[in-house]
C-alpha cells in the first residue's frame, strides 16, 4: 500500500506538467481551429485545408523534411560508426554535440554571412575563377543549414546504439564467412535500428515544422507547415486557420511517432526468459 501511495505521489507533478503544458495547449489549439477570423464558429477551416493550396504545402513540407532526414541519416550513420572506433570517442562526440548548444537564431544568422554574396564561400569561388553565386535564399542553403542544425540529434542515438552493440556478434558473422556488407546488412543495421528510428523521430518531426530557417535562409521561397502557421497567426491574424494547420501538424507528428516507434526486442526476450 505504501509503495503504491508513494508511486502515486511522485506521479502527481508529472501528470500536472503533462496536463498543463501538453494536453491543455493541444485542446486550446483544437478549440480555436473551429473559429474563423471574425470569431464565428465554422468548419470552413478544415474544408480549406483540403484545398490544393494546403495539400501542396503539406506535400512540400513532407518532401523537405524527408530530404533533411535522409541526408542527415546518410552522414550520421557512418560518422557514428567511425566514432565508436576512435580512441577518445566520448570527446569527439562532445565536440559534435557542442554546436547544438549554441542559440539557433545565432547559428542561422552566421550562415547568412557565410552564404552571402560577400561571404567566405563566394570569396573562395571568386578566387578559383568560378565567380560569385546566389547561394543564399535557395533550396540548397535551406537544406544545408537544416542538416547542419539537426545532424547532432541524428548522430547521438545512432552512436548509442552502435556503442552498445556486442562486437562478438560481428566477429561471429565474419568467422562464418559473411562479407562486410552482409555483416552490416544482416547484423549491424538490424541491431541498431532502434537508434536509427530515434534519430528519424528527432529530426523528421521538427523538420516538418521549420519556420525561422525558411524565412532567414530560404527567404520564404521554401514554405512549410510551420511557415504557414506563423503567417496565419502573425500576418493575417487568422488564428482559426493557423490552429487548423497546427492540428493537422500534430496529427502528422503522432502518426510519425507511431510508425517509428521502437521496442527493445532484446529486453522483451530477456523478460520472457526470466
Amino acid at each position: 500500500m505504501k509503495t503504491n501511495t508513494t508511486r502515486t505521489f511522485y506521479l502527481v507533478p508529472y501528470l500536472a506538467w503533462m496536463v498543463l503544458f501538453v494536453v491543455a495547449p493541444i485542446l486550446l489549439v483544437a478549440y480555436y481551429s473551429f473559429f474563423d477570423i471574425s470569431g464565428q464558429f465554422t468548419l470552413d477551416n478544415y474544408k480549406n485545408f483540403f484545398t490544393s493550396v494546403y495539400l501542396k504545402l503539406t506535400l512540400s513540407s513532407f518532401w523537405y523534411a524527408f530530404l533533411i532526414t535522409l541526408i542527415s541519416l546518410i552522414i550520421a550513420y557512418p560518422t557514428a560508426y567511425l566514432l565508436t572506433k576512435t580512441k577518445h570517442k566520448q570527446l569527439w562526440l562532445l565536440l559534435i554535440i557542442i554546436p547544438s548548444w549554441i542559440n539557433l537564431l545565432l547559428k542561422t544568422y552566421s550562415f547568412i554571412g557565410i552564404f552571402g554574396l560577400y561571404g567566405p564561400i563566394n570569396a573562395f569561388l571568386d578566387a578559383i575563377g568560378i565567380g560569385s553565386k546566389q547561394i543564399l535564399f535557395t533550396d540548397f542553403s535551406f537544406i544545408f543549414v537544416s542538416v547542419y542544425i539537426f545532424i547532432p540529434f541524428m548522430i547521438l542515438p545512432i552512436f548509442n546504439a552502435l556503442d552498445k552493440l556486442n562486437p562478438a556478434l560481428i566477429d561471429a558473422s565474419r568467422d562464418l564467412g559473411a562479407s562486410p556488407w552482409t555483416t552490416f546488412q544482416k547484423v549491424i543495421l538490424p541491431l541498431t535500428m532502434n537508434g536509427v528510428k530515434s534519430g528519424i523521430q528527432v529530426v523528421f518531426i521538427p523538420a516538418l515544422s521549420l519556420f525561422m530557417i525558411t524565412r532567414l535562409i530560404a527567404g520564404n521561397k521554401v514554405i512549410t507547415l510551420g511557415t504557414a502557421i506563423e503567417q496565419q497567426f502573425l500576418v493575417t491574424q487568422n488564428w482559426g486557420m493557423g490552429s487548423t494547420i497546427a492540428v493537422f501538424l500534430i496529427i502528422f507528428m503522432v502518426v510519425i511517432m507511431i510508425i517509428t516507434n521502437q521496442r527493445d526486442k532484446g529486453a522483451s526476450i530477456n523478460g520472457k526468459i526470466k
